[in-house]
Parts: structure tokens; C-alpha cells; sequence
């Protein structure tokens, strides 16, 4: 059966999505099968892999809301499958509350998907909210994004605070998976700094692969794919192979 992974982290800006996007293509490029469960109303990580979010006739919010299959939505790509995302999951939120298990619609969803998967990552919207936590029900670990730069800290105590609440009340075997540092930038002792800072509060957690400030990165996006399909001799493109490697170890 395969593993739930949530990319969370409330902080918006961070490599979230960067982030599911090219560990998914990556390790699908390794050989596991992959699917990414865009979670954000922004569906970023649906154009991200090569898909029109605005051609997505049905997307997660008719799976959570609706009751349409998970596998009936799912769509497939050369960089991994895709559950995608949609404007429409913005209102969610509100909608599940009338659901009979407002936070296991995910969960509950997805649960037929994880046996023809080595991994499932989840895209989760920037924000500790009824998406997020339907997220973090799903979930077996989660992922976190942290940059490398001043503010890098700041909020995680409430996705802690948050993580402990889910354990005790609604997943109690959810564990952190790894943290990624992102957007480091080489050139500065302060993004080295942050890095130990993250390091010391995660100890045994963070991934020995930093992800660099990388042009290719910014740009990869707006060609509506990984950074390893845009430009696969850049050193964003590399970070994230590395980081990909040290997975399907974990894995």
C-alpha cells in the first residue's frame, strides 16, 4: 500500500507546490508510480504537471464534495498521474461541515488510490484550514517546506501545534516525513544559518539536499512543467533528483 504524503506548511511562498510538483515528476522518473493530489484552490500543482486547469471538467472538489470516484477524476501525464484541482474547491471548506465526516472527506476519498501507488503526495493550500486539515487526516507523513531566509521559523510552532492536535484527536499515526529547505542561496552565511536553525529544531528530519534559488525554478511553471523536463542540466533540476534519491531511500 502506498504512502500519503501532505506538502504543508501555512506560509505561503515557500516551495510548496515547486516543491510537489518536481519530487513527484522526479521520483516518477525513478520508476515509483506517483500521484499528486492538488489540494489548493489555486491548482497550481495541476498546471504544474502539464495539465489546463481551466479545460479540468471534474476535479477533487467533485471527489470530496460530490462523491464522484477518485479514479474516475484522475488523470494521467508523462511526469505522474494527477488528481487535479479547481477554482471550485475554494468554497469547500465551508461545504464539507455539513458532510458526516467533515474530516475524513479526503481521507475517505483517496483511500481506494493507495494501493495502486508507491506514493501519493497531497499539494495542501497555504493556509491551517478545513482543506488542510482534511489533508493532514489523509495523511500517513507530511512534508514540509522551509526557506532559507529570514522569516523561515516564523508560523512553524502553529503547523507544530496543529500537527499535535491531529494526533490526538483525528490521526494519531501522522508523522513528519522530512523537511526540505528551499531557496538557498550559497552566497550568504545567513541562508546557512537558517539551515542549521531548521536543523536543529528537526533533528534527523531535514533532507541533506538543500533546494537553491534557481531562475530555472521560477520559470519552469509558466511552461507547464517540472523543472527537470524544462531544463534538466540546471542546478534546481539536480537539487531536486538528489532530494528524490534520498526518498525512495527513506521509501
Amino acid at each position: 500500500m502506498g504512502r500519503v504524503i501532505a506538502v504543508v506548511n501555512q506560509k505561503g511562498g515557500v516551495g510548496k507546490t515547486t516543491t510537489a510538483v518536481n519530487l513527484t515528476a522526479c521520483l516518477h522518473e525513478l520508476g515509483l508510480k506517483m500521484l499528486l493530489c492538488d489540494f489548493d484552490p489555486q491548482a497550481n500543482a495541476t498546471s504544474g504537471l502539464g495539465l489546463d486547469k481551466r479545460k479540468v471538467r471534474q476535479s477533487v472538489y467533485d471527489v470530496i464534495i460530490n462523491d464522484v470516484p477518485a479514479q474516475t477524476v484522475v488523470r494521467a501525464t508523462k511526469f505522474g498521474d494527477v488528481l487535479p484541482s479547481s477554482a471550485d474547491l475554494a468554497g469547500a471548506g465551508v461545504e464539507i461541515l455539513s458532510k458526516q465526516n467533515p474530516n475524513q472527506c479526503l481521507a475517505e476519498a483517496i483511500a481506494p488510490l493507495k494501493d495502486q501507488y508507491d506514493l501519493i503526495f497531497i499539494d495542501c493550500p497555504p493556509s491551517l484550514e478545513m482543506l488542510t486539515l482534511n489533508a493532514l487526516a489523509a495523511a500517513d507523513g507530511i512534508l514540509i517546506p522551509v526557506q532559507c531566509e529570514y522569516f523561515a521559523l516564523e508560523g512553524l510552532s502553529d503547523l507544530m501545534t496543529t500537527l499535535r492536535m491531529v494526533k490526538r484527536r483525528i490521526n494519531p499515526t501522522l508523522e513528519i516525513f522530512g523537511v526540505a529547505l528551499t531557496m538557498f542561496d550559497g552566497r550568504t552565511n545567513f541562508s546557512a544559518q537558517v539551515a542549521q536553525e531548521v536543523r536543529r529544531h528537526f533533528p534527523g528530519k531535514v533532507y541533506a539536499t538543500v533546494i537553491p534559488r534557481n531562475v530555472r525554478l521560477a520559470e519552469a511553471p509558466s511552461h507547464g512543467i517540472p523543472v527537470i523536463a524544462y531544463d534538466r542540466t540546471s542546478r534546481g533540476a539536480a537539487a531536486y533528483r538528489a532530494m528524490a534519491e534520498e526518498i525512495r531511500g527513506k521509501l
